[in-house]
């Protein structure tokens, strides 16, 4: 059982501020993803949590205690990194084995240990094979196998799934979902994949350039970004930002003093008979169907239920659901999102 808190976490490389003055709490037995590009400090946050890096400034807890001094063994995490790290001279059984044989666990504990998590994660039919003759899929599970047959006190999984086929990583993170709320551990793992990120977290971190943009549940983010930055990251597709010059166009009043930017989710993008703008492309996808319509200068994309009939060059008219529009400011902070829907939900 584990919190994990950063209080003001600073960590350069050289020149690289890799994690710049960092702070946030993940709750025991939370599913909490840190999400955002490559290079935004993501890895290097796990590498912290589990000791691999010292922090230049500031400090780690864990279950309330503080490690930031505390090597990486006494503080009773396990890691399932981006590459792997699996022994190739062993077979796939004796890698997920390895941390239990080191802790001179019986050997009927291990087996029964390691008969559970390889149901779990569908590899008992492979686990006579070494590394080397297990596809990137296989190798994954095999090192996700490797850190959940532990008892540690929190999973750090540093983009466990990327190796996977769409639809086994689909699979996959449902299975971890599942494991972790069986297992009542704390999960922190890392995302580039938006998706996958709102799909299993229960909170969940944005990063940009090393620092956080902002925290809390999926849906609060996605519902309340704080800034531009954030209400892109998230959706798909993304977020139209326009300038607030569009608002009459799109039917949208009452913008608060200060906004320079509207920001419109697709799927809160309602298109009609009008002729606000123009149709540039049709990508009808089986359930919904995305509309990217030309309004003047301005590029807009409107996802809506269905195959409805439209056509290259249609004109239409633009509004946006009611209570559902983002105001930022000049520099992409928020200053009113859509409130009303979270009062109407």
């Amino acid at each position: 059982m584990a919190s994990i808190s950063f209080r003001n976490v600073t960590k350069r490389f050289g020149d690289t501020l890799a994690v710049d003055d960092v702070s946030f709490d993940i709750r025991d037995n939370a599913f909490f993803c840190l999400f955002g590009p490559p290079l935004s400090g993501k890895s290097t946050i796990l590498k912290l949590i589990l000791g691999l890096e010292q922090p230049d400034a500031g400090e780690i807890l864990i279950d309330g205690r503080p490690v930031t001094h505390i090597g990486p063994a006494k503080r009773n995490v396990a890691m399932v990194f981006q590459n792997l790290a699996l022994f190739p001279h062993m077979s796939a059984l004796d890698n997920v084995r390895f941390p239990l044989v080191e802790r001179r666990m019986p050997k009927a504990e291990i087996a029964a240990k390691v008969s559970a998590v390889s149901e779990k994660l569908h590899i008992g039919h492979i686990l006579h094979k070494p590394p080397a003759q297990l596809s990137g899929g296989e190798r994954q599970r095999v090192a996700i196998a490797r850190a959940l047959v532990r008892d540690p006190a929190a999973y750090l999984m540093d983009d466990p799934i990327s190796a996977l086929d769409a639809r086994l990583r689909e699979q996959t993170r449902v299975e971890l979902r599942r494991i972790q709320q069986e297992l009542g551990k704390t999960l922190v793992y890392v995302t580039h994949d938006q998706e996958e990120a709102m799909s299993v977290a229960d909170g969940m971190a944005v990063l940009r350039d090393g620092r956080i943009c902002q925290t809390g549940t999926p849906e609060e983010l996605y519902r309340s970004p704080n800034s531009t930055y954030v209400g892109g990251m998230l959706g798909a597709p993304a977020m139209n930002v326009v300038p607030i010059t569009m608002a009459s166009r799109l039917s949208v009043d009452a913008a608060p003093r200060g906004a320079d930017q509207l920001g419109v989710r697709p799927e809160n993008l309602r298109v009609g008979v009008g002729e606000a703008g123009t149709i540039a492309d049709v990508e009808p996808m089986g359930a919904f169907t995305t509309l990217t319509v030309q309004a003047g200068d301005t590029t807009l994309r409107a996802t809506l239920r269905g195959q409805p009939k439209y056509t290259v060059g249609q004109p239409v008219g633009l509004s946006v659901d009611p209570g559902r529009a983002h105001f930022f400011d000049e520099g992409g902070a928020a200053l009113e999102s859509a409130r009303r829907e979270e009062e109407r939900t």
